[in-house]
């Protein structure tokens, strides 16, 4: 399933390509993927949902090995969910992503950060490293942009998760380092790339 959300209202989506087109024409807060679904599975909807928005993605899965969590949160995932769950908790996990969200487009983060090669514009939510531009998830960029403000402070996966998602760490598992690791990749990456010209 796919949720176009606002406060007061919601919208269903029949499938992953009916979404990507609501998402195409429509403005949207928040989208709630499951994997399985009909036309387009979940995972492809992430991918393409990346390529036009950042909007958060919460990912609903009845797939429970570590994999399938590295794959989701790999491919664009802000969070990841595995059936069966109780509503509350998902409720909770909306209101986090939507709270980080109205958080980050203060006037406060409205700067730019500037570490050596690497531009992080808190107004426009973008990342460039030596000119190129870096496409981040919301997660991943309230994660780059936490570590920027304190260079050469070291964090827990517990102080980056209660730093970033807005609620307390309250069980263990990968999601955060799954994120860091997400982030290595696409600095890499542009570092191979801008070493070529």
């Amino acid at each position: 399933m796919i949720y176009r959300l606002s406060i007061f209202t919601s919208n269903e989506e029949a499938d992953g390509q009916e979404a990507l087109d609501a998402i195409k024409t429509t403005p949207v807060q928040l989208v709630i993927l499951d994997v399985m679904m009909p036309q387009m599975d979940g995972i492809t909807a992430c991918l393409k949902i990346r390529e036009i928005s950042n909007t958060p993605i919460i990912m609903l899965s009845a797939k429970q090995e570590d994999i399938d969590k590295i794959t989701g949160l790999t491919t664009g995932a802000d969070d990841y969910m595995i059936k069966p769950f109780n509503p509350l908790e998902l409720l909770a996990r909306v209101k986090a992503q939507l709270r980080r969200q109205s958080i980050t487009g203060k006037d406060e983060f409205n700067s730019l950060l500037i570490i050596k090669n690497l531009i992080i514009d808190k107004n426009k939510h973008s990342v460039k490293l030596n000119g190129l531009d870096i496409s981040l998830t919301p997660i991943e960029f309230a994660i780059v942009t936490l570590l920027a403000t304190r260079p050469g402070q070291v964090f827990s996966s517990e102080q980056i998760y209660e730093s970033v998602w807005k609620e307390p760490y309250g069980y263990s598992d990968n999601t955060v380092m799954v994120h860091i690791r997400n982030l290595r990749e696409k600095i890499e990456e542009k570092k191979r790339s801008s070493s070529i010209f």
